[in-house]
């Protein structure tokens, strides 16, 4: 009887490249990206590798390692959205020990070390949850009118002012929507969700002409 033992083995790291697509990717090539024009009272932008960091926490260390990292703190009130001076970082507020970190696309793994090492023995929890969602950006005259159409939330200036952030019933999923500043809208989707929230939105907002931004 032989000795030799035969062993199937598999290479779980392949040099061959795997290319990074959007959450939107198929619903580009399915659904389309109608062009923004001049008339377009809703323009719709993705930004769809930002990171996405989940954080778990007391609110004074998590606030201080922020400032130490990123050189802006938590959000000072339930529902609230604090924006950094690089226009793509951002922290809203979750529930009472939780909020979203959004930070640059790429900057996300070296933003979670440095914090670890800001946060050292303190008890918390970190979690990446990037390529699990997706950021859509809304701009134009006609938002407010797409919202209440697709939202349960009143989105009227009184009740969502900038700097108000919530999670909410879009359509017949949840969303978060955001409001960094006056003229900005944002929706943070889940990616097995992301096609039927665009669909839903190029339908929605087909009455205003609604474009999309490359």
């Amino acid at each position: 009887m032989s000795d030799v033992v035969k062993i199937s083995t598999f290479n779980s790291h392949p040099k061959a490249q795997v290319m990074r697509e959007s959450p939107l990717a198929l619903s580009y090539r399915h659904t389309g990206r109608p062009e923004a024009g001049e008339h377009s009272g809703v323009t719709l932008r993705e930004h769809p590798f930002r990171g996405h960091l989940i954080l778990r926490g007391g609110a004074i260390v998590l606030d201080q390692a922020l400032r130490d990292v990123l050189g802006f703190g938590l959000p000072g009130q339930p529902l609230g959205l604090v924006s950094g001076d690089d226009g793509e970082s951002s922290v809203q507020w979750l529930s009472p020990d939780e909020w979203l970190l959004i930070v640059p696309e790429g900057s996300e793994f070296d933003v979670e070390k440095r914090l670890r090492a800001a946060l050292g023995d303190a008890h918390y929890a970190i979690v990446n949850v990037s390529g699990g969602q997706t950021l859509l950006e809304l701009r134009g005259e006609k938002v407010r009118e797409l919202l209440m159409k697709s939202v349960v939330y009143d989105v009227h200036p009184d009740n969502f002012p900038a700097g108000k952030a919530v999670t909410t019933v879009f359509a017949k999923t949840t969303a978060v929507l955001r409001r960094p500043d006056e003229a900005r809208w944002e929706l943070i989707v889940r990616r097995s969700f992301a096609d039927y929230l665009w669909r839903w939105l190029l339908d929605a907002g087909e009455e205003y002409d609604i474009g999309v931004i490359p």
